[in-house]
C-alpha cells in the first residue's frame, strides 16, 4: 500500500478532491478522484463515487499554508434544477481549457454549517478556503467551473463576492418545463421539492408574502413552483447586482442547440471555445444522469409524456404561479440571455 502523499502534494494536486468540511475540527476531508472518473458520474457525491472509508483529513490552516498562488480562474454555473445543467457542466470540461465540478459536497457542507448557526465571519473565511481548494485545475492555466447544487443558491452572492474576478451563468428551466419534470419524476421528486423549500425558508430565501401555514395547504406542484419562483427572484437580484459578470440561459435554448449554447457559455466565461471540440464531446451522446446512450429529442418526448399525464394540473399551477410572480414583481423569463430564444 502506497504512503499518503504530503499535505503540500495533496493540496497542489487537483486529483485530490476537497470533499467535506468538518467544522468541529476545522478540517477538510480529501478523496482521490481522477479526472476520468469524474467524467463518468453526474455528481461528485458519495452516492455516485462510492463511500470513501479512509479520507485524508487535513487541518484547514495546513491547507492554506500549502496552497499555490496565483489560483486558476474560477467561475460558477448556478441553476434551479431540471434544466440540463449537468450536461452543460460536462460540455465545459475540456482538458487544458477548463475542468468542471458538478455539485461538490464541500459546498453543501457550507450550506449545512450556515444553517446550524455558523458565525458569519468564520463562515466567510472557511468559504474562501473552500473555493480555493475547489478552484484547482489539472493543468497550468486551466480554469475551474463549479456547478453547485441548487441548495447553494442562497450563498451565490457571497461566493461571487469572495471571487470578484469570477463570472457566472444562471441556468433555469421555464416554469412549465420545470413542473413537467417534477411531475414525471414522481413522488420522491415531489418530496425533494418540499425539502428544498424547507431549506430555503430556513435560509430566509423566500419572500413571496406567504405565511408558514400556507405551505401546508399547497399541492406538491404548488410547492415546487414556490421553490422555482424563489430562485427566479434571487437570480433577478443577482443580475441587478453584477450585470457585467452574469449571463442567463434557459434549458430549452440549451437543449435545442447545445453546441451553440456551450460555446456562448465559454465565451462569457473567458474560455477558449472550439466548436469542433464541443460537437464531438461525449456528453452530447449520453444521458447526463444515467450515462446511457442519449437519443435526439429524448428530453422533449419525456416532457410531452408528462404533459399528457399532468397537463391539466400543471396548467392550473402555472396560472396560479403567474399571479404570485406578478404580485412579487418576478419575471418568468430572465434577461441577459447568452443566446436569443
Amino acid at each position: 500500500m502506497s504512503a499518503t502523499p504530503s499535505i503540500s502534494a495533496i493540496v497542489r494536486d487537483a486529483e485530490w478532491l476537497a470533499h467535506r468540511y468538518d467544522p468541529g475540527h476545522d478540517a477538510v476531508h480529501f478523496r482521490r478522484v481522477a479526472r476520468e472518473r469524474r467524467a463518468t458520474v453526474p455528481f461528485l457525491t458519495d452516492l455516485h463515487l462510492g463511500e470513501e472509508e479512509s479520507p485524508v483529513i487535513v487541518r484547514r490552516a495546513d491547507c492554506r499554508g500549502a496552497r499555490e498562488d496565483p489560483s486558476p480562474p474560477l467561475h460558477f454555473l448556478f441553476h434551479s434544477a431540471y434544466c440540463a445543467s449537468t450536461m452543460l457542466a460536462q460540455l465545459l470540461d475540456q482538458p487544458g481549457v477548463a475542468t468542471s465540478l458538478s455539485e461538490p459536497v464541500l459546498l453543501n457542507d457550507m450550506v449545512g454549517w450556515r444553517r446550524r448557526g455558523a458565525v458569519p465571519g468564520d463562515h466567510a473565511r472557511v468559504m474562501d478556503d473552500a473555493l480555493a481548494l475547489l478552484g484547482r485545475g489539472f493543468a497550468p492555466g486551466e480554469a475551474v467551473v463549479v456547478k453547485p447544487s441548487n441548495i447553494f443558491n442562497p450563498l451565490a452572492r457571497g461566493a461571487l463576492t469572495l471571487r470578484p474576478e469570477a463570472r457566472a451563468i444562471l441556468l433555469y428551466a421555464p416554469l412549465r418545463a420545470f413542473l413537467l419534470s417534477v411531475g414525471r419524476k414522481g413522488m420522491w421528486c415531489r418530496l425533494w421539492c418540499r425539502e428544498l423549500l424547507e431549506g430555503y425558508l430556513a435560509d430566509g430565501f423566500v419572500g413571496l408574502g406567504f405565511e408558514p401555514r400556507d405551505y401546508f395547504r399547497q399541492s406538491d406542484l404548488q410547492v415546487a413552483a414556490i421553490g422555482w419562483l424563489a430562485q427566479q427572484q434571487a437570480f433577478v437580484a443577482l443580475l441587478a447586482w453584477a450585470p457585467d459578470r452574469i449571463a442567463t440561459l434557459d434549458s430549452e435554448t440549451l437543449t435545442a442547440d447545445p453546441v451553440a449554447a456551450a460555446r456562448a457559455a465559454m465565451v462569457h466565461l473567458g474560455l477558449a471555445a472550439d466548436p469542433e471540440t464541443l460537437a464531438a464531446h461525449p456528453a452530447l451522446g449520453r444521458n447526463s444522469k444515467s450515462g446511457a446512450n442519449f437519443t435526439p429529442g429524448e428530453r422533449q418526448r419525456d416532457l410531452a409524456a408528462a404533459e399528457a399525464a399532468y397537463g391539466e394540473e400543471i396548467e392550473q399551477v402555472v396560472g396560479w404561479a403567474e399571479v404570485v410572480a406578478d404580485q412579487a414583481g418576478i419575471v418568468l423569463t430572465l434577461p441577459q440571455q447568452l443566446l436569443p430564444r
